[in-house]
């Protein structure tokens, strides 16, 4: 990586894919401003075991998202991104691990039309609903005064699609191998 990729903006893109037999993968796609690939990470399966589903109870989710997934997938990275955006309620409880500003991107749902998310900031960026935890309502601005006005035509929500083949693509040949 040249010492120029790591001054030009960038985003991340975080997820999760639920495996019936695996368990839970994430991913980490970082992006340029022009849609290219710069980074891209990916976990080993995580499983809770009956006691862990047990003790965590509703906490669980964020807890595995948030924490154990999100948190090991940022910390990997070598390049600073403008905005990680998630396609998993879940998973802005990563927010809390990290300092970049983590937001859900609510695909064609007009701003703070997503159900679940009683106490969130909605806002848009480019062509896309964004909604960020409440205690970081702040981040909206630090994201308008570094976003890159060339990104302003990407599709949030599409990343995401390519970090699910990449994750189903790494699993067919471990599979293999």
């Amino acid at each position: 990586m040249s010492s120029t990729s790591k001054s030009l903006p960038c985003l991340g893109f975080l997820t999760v894919v639920e495996h019936a037999e695996l368990g839970l993968l994430g991913g980490y796609l970082l992006l340029n401003a022009a849609g290219r690939p710069l980074e891209f990470h990916c976990t080993a399966p995580v499983k809770p075991n009956r006691a862990q589903e047990i003790l965590y109870g509703p906490t669980l989710k964020p807890y595995l998202y948030g924490e154990q997934i999100g948190q090991t997938l940022l910390t990997k990275s070598k390049l600073t991104p403008v905005l990680v955006c998630t396609d998993s309620e879940a998973m802005l409880a990563a927010r809390d691990h990290t300092h970049f500003p983590v937001a859900l991107v609510a695909g064609d749902q007009p701003v703070g039309a997503t159900a679940g998310l009683p106490s969130s900031a909605a806002f848009c960026l480019g062509q896309n609903h964004l909604l960020l935890p409440a205690p970081y309502a702040a981040d909206e601005q630090t994201i308008r005064q570094h976003w890159p006005a060339q990104a302003d035509h990407l599709d949030l929500a599409e990343p995401f699609t390519r970090i699910r083949e990449a994750l189903d693509e790494a699993q067919k040949t471990a599979r293999a191998a």
